[in-house]
């Protein structure tokens, strides 16, 4: 039932991908004005790859991560500091619902305070609604209730600001990760929970009454399903961004390219500049999604949002700040169930491996 229920969901949001990919603007639109004369998607695409410069770079590029890939899965479990760094990294598990809930709650709060909806290219003012909802994620108060209900809030924006609050998806990566999770430690829930189990205590009376916990068992939902719901949409974000900012609104995006004069930073034509962020994003959001070196996936994750972060001086960084949460959540729980780094990956580090994977790196290495 379990793995029925998790191959559903995988299919799902691989539909929704596929209906949900047109032209929206949102991240750009926070460093860019609207309007201006700009290439179309056709002509965009043909100026870059009818460029044999730009085609020599990607394929240098895909070569590149090709033979990275390849020692990776020849040496990357033979390294003592890898075997170290995944050992630490899921020793930060009990840690893994306080991390959800700041990283979803902070700019929930800033959300609110600032008079959008969940995203800033939303001007749509829920103060009361998402301040509150952030002050119970934030402390740890009826947290799997609160996400419930952020999870609701979250789609009734989305049938009336379609797709635009799309771009802030991650939000709901974040949400089904406390529902699942919970608050964990340190929090209100956790202190009420040891309470309600110490007998003698007061709080003791109400041991039989069901929680959210309990109702989630009953349906045969675990915590280890976390990582494959933040993966999902996580990674469906990120190529969303990819596709919609980059690919599909190619003008939009060479207005950044000319604002903060990238070209400077690396001499490639503006119109590749795009075509790699996009490419990038795109990789990095598939990679997460299929759970495909999940960990290096979100480490890369990871990087682009930090570069954007001192690259782009004006954007909101508040509202990338579940991203950032988001992606150091995977670092910590790796792919979870229903990935490929539980199936082909072991295969291929099998046959590509000096020997046989050690017990420590038999787990799936992401």
């Amino acid at each position: 039932m379990y793995g029925e229920w998790s191959h559903r969901l995988l299919a799902g949001t691989f539909v929704s991908a596929v209906l949900a990919t047109r032209p929206v603007v949102a991240h750009v639109d926070y460093v860019t004005e609207e309007g201006g004369a700009g290439p179309g998607v056709v002509d965009f695409l043909t100026a870059v790859l009818s460029n044999p410069l730009h085609v020599a770079l990607l394929v240098g590029g895909g070569a590149g991560v090709t033979v990275a890939t390849l020692g990776w899965l020849r040496y990357g479990d033979h390294l003592a500091d890898v075997t170290v760094t995944r050992r630490t990294l899921r020793s930060y598990q009990p840690y893994l619902g306080w991390l959800l809930r700041l990283a979803t709650g902070l700019p929930l709060m800033g959300a609110g305070f600032g008079g959008y909806f969940f995203s800033p290219a939303v001007s749509v003012e829920a103060r009361l609604v998402q301040i509150s909802l952030a002050f119970f994620l934030l402390f740890g108060l009826a947290t799997r209730l609160a996400a419930l209900a952020g999870l609701l809030t979250y789609a009734a924006g989305l049938a009336t600001h379609f797709p635009t609050l799309l771009l802030s998806s991650e939000y709901v990566a974040g949400f089904l990760g406390i529902l699942v999770v919970g608050p964990g430690q340190p929090s209100a829930d956790l202190l009420f929970h040891r309470l309600v189990l110490t007998d003698g205590t007061i709080m003791s009376r109400f041991n039989d009454v069901p929680t959210v916990s309990d109702f989630l068992s009953d349906l045969g939902v675990e915590k280890s399903v976390a990582p494959l719901l933040i993966r999902l949409f996580l990674g469906f974000n990120f190529a969303y961004l990819g596709v919609t900012e980059k690919w599909l609104d190619p003008g939009r995006a060479l207005q950044v390219v000319e604002k903060y004069d990238l070209t400077a930073v690396l001499p490639v034509a503006p119109e590749m500049w795009v075509f790699g962020a996009g490419l990038g994003e795109l990789v990095v959001g598939l990679c997460i999604l299929t759970g495909t070196f999940t960990r290096s996936a979100a480490g890369a994750g990871f990087v682009i949002l930090t570069t954007t972060l001192f690259g782009l001086p004006d954007d909101p960084v508040l509202a990338h700040v579940t991203l950032f949460g988001l992606t150091s959540a995977l670092l910590i729980t790796g792919s979870g169930p229903v990935a490929i780094d539980r199936t082909v990956v072991p295969a291929l580090r099998a046959r590509v491996g000096r020997s046989p994977p050690s017990a420590e790196s038999a787990t799936p290495a992401d």
